[in-house]
């Protein structure tokens, strides 16, 4: 039996029948590859193709284009419309532009905030204060195509590069952007540059779908994970193959009670820190849309692990749960560890006795594994 075609990832997508879409980053990253292309030939390529992480290589249709010569340099202006396919998302439809204008050689690829792109003013998010909130990933995949770009066209690829959104800063008001310090505008987002489509019903069924696939396979090791980074991790802790990982997104209470129904020898939880702090606070659902760190919590835990009250205190106002781990990483108070015991404990309370050794790890956005339960 061909199990590889069944499960997996990309199967359990597959699976869902929903069309996935681009991110903002991944748009942006089309604007700008567009706009420099213009900038170093005159010409706009429409449609642009990007190469995002995985290898995918979508094309973009233009929908404006705009090549100006200033006094003593000229500017490009590309704008993208975001297509999330069927997900939900607040920013379908949005245009996302970009900017692009030659800088001195040297002085390499700089980011700013147009119109509509927020600004970072609280620590704990994995950018520094005063930056435009364009996310490391999509900084990473513009600087790859500006490279690209530069080398064949004879470009130098020093260039400022100005992301905007068309009315972001009113569809900012429908995110979570102004609690976490991003005040003006969106965030440029993506680590795939794939929107995955959001249906509760479709995506439960995919998770137990890809159970029953890795059973059937004489699986005895399967892993939960949050998403592409978190199944990076386990593949490289544990070897696991494809039809191993659950794509279990924010429905952990799906996995462990499908899990407690249908056992597996183990079951691996694998995610952000700031998610699995949610599991570890006794949520099953992880979207932020229905759940939130709990700073407190946090607070708490990191006594037991040794914080005076001054450190719990802060952390008890950290902005993020990233930044709760940074104070405690600092102060040597195993914070992750603790988090990851925790929700194992939460864990192995869902599958009320089930014969599934669980373990969990938690990672940062970079994919380091910051805790283990």
């Amino acid at each position: 039996m061909n199990t590889e075609a069944r499960g997996g990832r990309s199967a359990q997508l597959k699976h869902t029948g929903l069309r996935p879409g681009w991110t903002t980053g991944a748009c942006a990253t089309a604007a700008t590859t567009a706009a420099y292309t213009a900038l170093l030939t005159g010409d706009f390529p429409d449609p642009v193709t990007i190469t995002l992480p995985k290898g995918q290589t979508p094309a973009f249709a233009l929908a404006i284009e705009e090549l100006t010569a200033g006094p003593g340099e000229a500017v490009a202006m590309a704008g993208v419309v975001k297509d999330a396919g069927d997900d939900p998302d607040v920013t379908h439809g949005a245009l996302v532009r970009s900017t692009v204008r030659r800088l001195p050689p040297g002085s390499g690829v700089v980011f700013r905030a147009g119109p509509g792109v927020g600004t970072v003013t609280l620590p704990g998010l994995p950018l520094d204060v005063g930056e435009p909130a364009v996310n490391p990933v999509p900084r990473r995949l513009m600087r790859e195509h500006v490279e690209r770009v530069a080398a064949e066209h004879g470009g130098t690829g020093d260039v400022e590069i100005t992301v905007s959104v068309d009315h972001g800063e009113e569809i900012a008001r429908s995110t979570w952007n102004g609690r976490l310090g991003i005040l003006g505008g969106l965030s440029i987002l993506g680590t795939t540059g794939v929107v995955v489509p959001y249906s509760c019903s479709a995506w439960i069924d995919s998770i137990r779908r890809g159970v029953d696939v890795a059973r059937a396979a004489g699986l005895t090791h399967v892993a939960g994970c949050t998403g592409s980074t978190s199944e990076k991790t386990v593949v490289s802790e544990y070897g696991l193959p494809d039809i191993a990982l659950l794509d279990m997104g924010d429905f952990a209470g799906a996995v462990l009670k499908y899990v407690r129904r249908h056992p597996v020898a183990r079951l691996t939880i694998c995610g952000g820190f700031a998610k699995l702090s949610k599991l570890a606070a006794g949520h099953l659902d992880l979207h932020s849309a229905r759940s939130q760190v709990d700073k407190p919590f946090l607070a708490g835990l990191a006594r037991r692990g040794g914080a005076d009250e001054t450190l719990a205190s802060r952390i008890a106002t950290a902005n993020t749960g990233l930044e709760a781990l940074r104070l405690c990483e600092a102060a040597n108070v195993p914070l992750g560890d603790l988090v990851a015991a925790r929700a194992r404990d939460e864990a192995l309370s869902v599958l009320r006795g089930a014969p599934v050794a669980v373990d969990v790890i938690c990672i940062d956005r970079a994919g380091a594994v910051v805790g283990r339960g």
